[in-house]
């Protein structure tokens, strides 16, 4: 069971960590019906549910004609090599960038709506009950795939093979009786058990119908379909084999596939029929993501990557490397499902692979890489095109000598200004071409005019408001008491732009329990002063001078007012608080001071006090795997119209919560979601142990650099529009999203598709343009340009596919539609979608194989695996033993998270910590996420970015131990150890170091929680009733 994510707060360790259970399966599909709740698996009639196109039944057709390989090459590429030595003479602190005139709007977004067969590729879910055929007729080759999916059962497996065992790429695992593969491909097959022979196509119970998938194959460039000769030509003028039209491939000879084979009895056959036991499945013949990920960082580790070829795949995620921004942006910044869009809208519904693009706009980038250079072009703003408002980019073509340029998002011709002209060289290139970033460099900033602010005046630095709960137990517990003191050294930190001395982000204070103080901090005061609210019902700010203040000016009295406020509530007594007043108090004291900024509240309870905004307890748990699950998930009270509220006056709500009980957080975390703000949460926190994590993140969250009041406008060449946005967002209308802030760790992910047949030779180009205010005041824009290839063969899609941001979609889009579908309904679309990419691949870009086998391209080939870990997430898996409120806030987390944290949650580091080499500084390698992989002498570290966990077999080495915990062995270790001691020894010190360096990767602070087990399955989730195991996908 090959899983996915680590749940903090839980009481047991399979509520933490999900571990691959590596058994054998027996396929019993009911091919008499067919799937409900997903577009293609039903009657016609079926509706079309999200990352899906249009007209499911055309799905699996054979291409059209006009579909074949075009002679056209990809798009010539942009410029190679590194700029000539006057390339840096721009300045790096000039720039900016706008979201263009208000109501003026890209011309083709102004056009008709597409045609009813290209419908948003996200329409409603509808659950359906499986409609039935008749028994005779062979259910479709995807449907059956379906069935087979989710209808397999999980028998006992024993242990698996040692760790390092995995087979490499390319060697295939012995089989019995050879298989006859074609040239170039290589295979990974089972042994095969005892089967029945199938029985005849017209067999009573419709199972002679092909049957389908299974195995895994590694396959880029595809053959087009033939005999089993590989040598036999198809003859012109001669009708092409039956199943699919042959597609042939421009790029190079066959790559290596490698597939796996069922073990047991013919695929599709039902359990009674499934004849003697099954043979174990070797858990080393699934393809590892630990092997993928070490691959890419052999090939591609420690390079420099250029990005100066339009639709070239970046390195993995997970390895590192400096790039050098050459045209097209940095995959820091923005990275895509697949890098070759398919031509025409019939291909995209035919392969069903999403067509998205991960944007990180504010990604933090290395010290080794440059920073975006700013452009200023004063009062005349940045150069835009005036149809499509596209800002000048390294895709624009400047024609007739340099007067005039042709955008390359709507091919209108439009004038240089002026100021910008320059002449051209004798390739058609300007001579300052290197000189200016937004010809040259794919990603960059423009200063924007005042036509782009708030009223067309200057905006104002930012603000931090501080809103903290003083009720009983924040008093009791301390928390208050370690919030001040924390504060006091904190404000020195705030942060500043780079050129800055010091930050000009202005602070201000506010505790609150049934009713709120707010505090006048004015630097000529001589002690702070305290005003209180009582009217919740109507907030109202008793103060504007002397509430927003600069640190500086009034260190001394900010820092007496945080001296006061622990022992100025040491004797309260009230327990009851309110919540959305709080917000409410910020975000007017934000817009009466005409400024955007960010809340910093710390809360601890449900808000129950008489207030708007009161919450009830509605965690019901009777409510799981039924059709109103999805209520749990869904905001109580006006908390959206408050979202929205705060989103247009550019007031972003951090959260800390530090919870006893059930919050809704549901409830409590959509404002934090929509405005862009960070959810933390610590569940039963205690001061001794639980402080250093919440300090941490504290710190980290208040340095954090970003950008205020931000709108986000993706546009796209012709042919292809976004559709669908994903992210801690707030979407007023359908082009614009507004986020009150966006820091370096919040990701947006936006669906494209089709409305028009694009072209070849120029691609499809993507640029993002987001309009902000500095943490300095002034107002920006950040530009993000990308080229992607298309192409008219669908094995050109596949092979550029990128499996990490495939999941980053797929589980934002299954996050987003558990508030409106059953849990059931949504995994059951997640499966049937992977099935339809997969046999698509099958069927229209792999070489003839057996029908039981499964071929992956090798950029999917981890895709099983991840998907399964997708579906087993605590969101997703709902279980009682689950509590609710973690399920809310991990989904909220997931929605914000990019690529990289996205492929680290699904699928844990796992460390083996007994395998550490003291003299050395290397981390040891990774083992897979494997139930198999755990050892009673082992010692093991568990990552996904929000907990980790040390997991001790019982025999592991007194030396560890000693070294860890100091103590002589395992029995002495205490059963209530949940945190490792600071020690001066090597292990300690070699382990601190490997946390450090794991840490210093995620923006969360991942509390180390160690496990001591005797009996190591005790902590393992074997069966989580209703959902597939790994196996069952392949």
């Amino acid at each position: 069971m090959e899983h996915a994510c680590c749940c903090r707060g839980h009481n047991t360790w399979n509520e933490k960590i999900a571990i691959m259970s590596q058994q054998g399966y027996v396929a019993a599909p009911p091919y008499s019906q067919s799937q409900p709740g997903i577009g293609g698996f039903g009657p016609p009639s079926s509706s079309i549910h999200y990352g899906h196109y249009g007209d499911p039944n055309s799905s699996y057709s054979a291409p059209p004609p006009g579909v074949s390989k075009s002679a056209v090459p990809f798009g010539s590429p942009a410029p190679v090599g590194p700029p000539p030595p006057g390339a840096q003479q721009f300045s790096p602190t000039s720039f900016q960038n706008g979201s263009g005139t208000p109501g003026q709007q890209p011309h083709r977004f102004q056009g008709p709506s597409p045609p009813s067969n290209t419908g948003p590729s996200y329409a409603p879910f509808s659950h359906q009950s499986p409609a039935a055929f008749p028994s005779t007729a062979p259910a479709s080759p995807p449907a059956q795939l379906a069935d087979q999916l989710s209808s397999m059962q999980i028998n006992s497996y024993g242990p698996g093979a040692a760790p390092g065992s995995a087979v490499a790429p390319g060697h295939p695992a012995p089989f019995q009786g050879p298989r006859l593969l074609p040239p170039g491909q290589q295979q990974m097959a089972l042994p095969p058990a005892a089967q029945l022979p199938p029985p005849p196509a017209n067999s009573a119970n419709g199972l002679g119908a092909q049957p389908v998938l299974p195995p895994v194959a590694r396959q880029g460039a595809v053959p087009a379909p033939g005999p089993p000769n590989p040598n036999l030509q198809h003859l012109p003028g001669q009708p092409p084999g039956p199943g699919y039209h042959p597609q042939q491939a421009n790029y190079g000879p066959q790559m290596a596939a490698s597939q796996l084979s069922y073990p047991g009895a013919f695929p599709g056959g039902p359990a009674q029929l499934s004849g003697p036991p099954q043979k174990k499945l070797d858990p080393d013949s699934i393809p590892s993501p630990i092997q993928v990920i070490e691959n890419d960082k052999a090939a591609r580790g420690g390079q420099v990557y250029a990005t100066n070829t339009r639709g070239q795949v970046p390195p993995l995620v997970t390895t590192n490397c400096v790039i050098q921004d050459q045209g097209h942006a940095s995959p820091r910044y923005l990275r895509c499902s697949t890098y070759c869009f398919p031509l025409t809208a019939d291909m995209a519904r035919q392969a069903r692979i999403p067509l998205a693009a991960v944007i990180q706009p504010f990604a933090a980038v290395p010290p080794s890489e440059t920073p975006l250079y700013v452009v200023n072009h004063g009062e005349s703003g940045p150069i835009r095109c005036n149809r499509c408002k596209a800002y000048m980019c390294p895709f624009m073509q400047f024609i007739e000598g340099g007067r005039r340029y042709q955008c390359g998002f709507c091919a209108c011709i439009n004038d240089v200004p002026p100021f910008f002209f320059q002449h051209l060289d004798h390739v058609g290139r300007r001579i300052d071409h290197y000189e200016r970033p937004e010809l040259s460099l794919g990603s960059y900033e423009y200063v924007a005019t005042l036509d782009y602010c708030r009223d067309k005046k200057p905006p104002k630095p930012p603000a931090f408001i501080f809103m903290i709960d003083v009720s009983y137990r924040n008093i009791k517990s301390g928390l208050v008491k370690l919030i001040c003191d924390e504060l006091k050294t904190l404000l020195d930190k705030l942060p500043r732009e780079e050129q800055e001395e010091s930050s000009a982000i202005r602070v201000g204070f506010v505790t609150y329990n049934k009713v709120l103080h707010f505090f006048n901090v004015k630097s000529s005061l001589a002690q702070p002063q305290m005003m209180v609210v009582t009217d919740v019902a109507e907030v109202f700010v008793p103060l504007l001078d002397g509430f927003l203040v600069d640190f500086e000016e009034s260190r001394s009295v900010v820092t007496n007012l945080l001296d006061q406020i622990p022992e100025l509530f040491a004797d309260t007594n009230e327990s009851e608080t309110i919540f959305a007043p709080v917000i409410q108090a910020g975000m007017e004291a934000l817009k009466a001071a005409e400024c955007a900024g960010k809340l910093f509240i710390f809360h601890s309870s449900l808000p129950t006090a008489e207030a708007p905004g009161k919450l009830k307890n509605r965690d019901d748990k009777k409510l799981l795997n039924t059709d109103k699950e999805k209520t749990l998930f869904q905001p109580q009270g006006n908390y959206e119209a408050l979202a929205k509220d705060c989103v247009a006056n550019g007031c972003c709500v951090n959260l800390f919560l530090f919870p006893n009980q059930y919050m809704d957080v549901a409830s409590m975390g959509l404002v934090t979601m929509y405005t862009g703000g960070t959810l933390y949460k610590y569940n039963n926190f205690q001061l001794d142990t639980d402080s250093p994590q919440f300090l941490s993140d504290l710190r980290k969250d208040l340095q954090k650099k970003m950008g205020f009041d931000a709108t986000m406008r993706v546009r796209t060449s012709t042919g292809f529009r976004a559709t669908d946005f994903f992210g801690a967002i707030y979407m007023n209308n359908t082009t614009d999203v507004e986020m009150a802030a966006v820091d370096c760790d919040k990701a947006v992910t936006v669906e494209f598709k089709h409305d028009d047949k694009l072209n070849e030779d120029t691609g499809a180009l993507i640029q993002c343009a987001v309009l902000y205010t500095s943490m300095s005041g002034q107002r920006r824009i950040r530009i993000h340009n990308l080229g992607l290839n298309c192409s008219s063969q669908l094995a050109d899609v596949y092979r550029t596919c990128e499996t990490d941001a495939l999941i980053n979609f797929f589980a934002k889009s299954a996050f987003k539609a558990i508030l409106s579908q059953p849990l059931k309904t949504v995994r059951d679309i997640l499966m049937n979608q992977t099935a339809h990419m997969l046999a698509c691949y099958k069927k229209n870009c792999a070489s003839p194989a057996a029908v039981s086998q499964l071929i992956l391209p090798d950029t999917m080939k981890v895709l099983p695996v991840y998907m399964n870990c997708l579906l087993k997430s605590c969101v997703l898996a709902g279980r009682p033993e689950i509590p609710t409120d973690e399920r809310a806030f991990h989904r909220q987390l997931v929605m914000a998270m990019g690529v990289a944290d996205t492929q680290l949650y699904f699928y844990p580091l796992l460390l083996p910590i007994h395998s550490l080499d003291l003299k050395s500084d290397a981390v040891p390698g990774a083992v897979r996420c494997s139930e198999e992989r755990l050892s009673e002498g082992g010692a093991f570290l568990l990552a996904n970015g929000l907990s980790m966990f040390l997991w001790l077999g019982a025999s592991v080495s007194p030396e560890l131990i000693q070294g860890l915990f100091n103590v002589p062995s395992f029995a002495h270790i205490s059963t209530e150890a949940t945190s490792l001691p600071n020690l001066d020894n090597p292990f300690s010190k070699k382990l601190k170091h490997i946390l450090e360096q794991i840490q210093s990767q995620k923006p969360y602070t991942m509390k180390v929680t160690a496990f001591c087990l005797s009996s190591f399955f005790i902590l393992v989730q074997r069966n989580v009733p209703g959902l597939a195991k790994t196996y069952q996908w392949l």
